[in-house]
């Protein structure tokens, strides 16, 4: 299945475009044990009340810089919960805006799609289509290009004059110019006047670019902002995913409680509702 297909598949069949960040931090998992294990134990004890609780969704996020920084057994854990999750129905993108040339792209490509079997992955475009490419041959997977992000610098660069047009929507253009099936873009939450001004320019491309958006929850970003972007633009739900990472992951510690997959399940539960198609 090609990943557009996918994504609507998954889309259609959960009911909703959540896409839920998994950013593990040891301080903020209620157990004792080892990292790996500690992880590990988290992840899936959420992944047995999601299924308990008969939630749907279609899609994780796994940041693989929050599993190496637990050295081998981090990496173990990300390991261990792809596969448990992929057994469930889930899509995998691997965040790991990776972003280099030549033979370094083609084995981070193969590292990421027949390593991590991730179905999509984050990269950068700041080397432009060699850096790119390499991933854009395993034609059945996405590719979600650093585009507009969600974090308060981005400005610093993306937003720079090139001929007038700021860095960002020269991004943008590329993305267009280097069209293949599966290749997106992130966008983040927390910047709506470039969203709808990007989901725009994408739909009058005539061609369907998958938006990752993160940065809804504890970035600040509505969940029901996006959709109602969405749906101004004529882009449809289905393509893209909006992100929410510590917002689900730590909700029990926001509410004060120890219920930590009781609290996750009733996030998911709220965004899923917000980001029904």
């Amino acid at each position: 299945m090609v990943y557009l297909e996918e994504l609507k598949q998954k889309a259609e069949s959960t009911g909703n475009i959540l896409c839920m960040g998994i950013d593990p931090v040891i301080d903020k998992i209620p157990y004792k044990d080892s990292p790996g294990k500690a992880i590990s134990k988290f992840y899936l004890e959420l992944l047995d009340a999601i299924e308990g609780e008969d939630v749907s969704f279609p899609t994780i996020k796994p940041n693989i810089a929050f599993f190496e920084q637990y050295d081998f057994e981090g990496l173990l854990a990300l390991k261990k919960i792809i596969k448990e999750y992929k057994e469930k129905g889930f899509q995998v993108i691997l965040d790991a805006k990776r972003g280099d040339i030549g033979k370094t792209a083609k084995a981070y490509a193969n590292a990421v799609f027949n390593v991590w079997k991730a179905d999509a992955v984050t990269v950068h475009p700041y080397l432009g289509y060699d850096s790119v490419g390499p991933f854009l041959d395993y034609k059945d997977k996405g590719v979600y290009v650093l585009n507009r992000t969600s974090n308060k610098s981005a400005i610093e660069l993306q937003d720079l004059k090139v001929d007038d047009i700021p860095v960002y929507e020269k991004v943008s253009n590329l993305i267009i110019d280097w069209h293949s099936p599966g290749l997106g873009c992130v966008i983040g939450a927390t910047y709506p006047k470039e969203l709808e001004h990007l989901s725009t320019k994408f739909v009058n491309s005539k061609k369907q670019v998958p938006m990752l958006i993160p940065g809804v929850g504890a970035q600040g970003g509505s969940a029901s902002d996006v959709v109602s972007i969405l749906k101004k633009t004529n882009n449809p739900l289905w393509l893209h995913r909006v992100n929410s990472s510590s917002g689900i992951s730590y909700a029990y510690l926001k509410q004060d409680s120890d219920d930590f997959t009781g609290c996750a399940v009733k996030e998911i539960k709220k965004l899923a509702k917000e980001l029904s198609i």
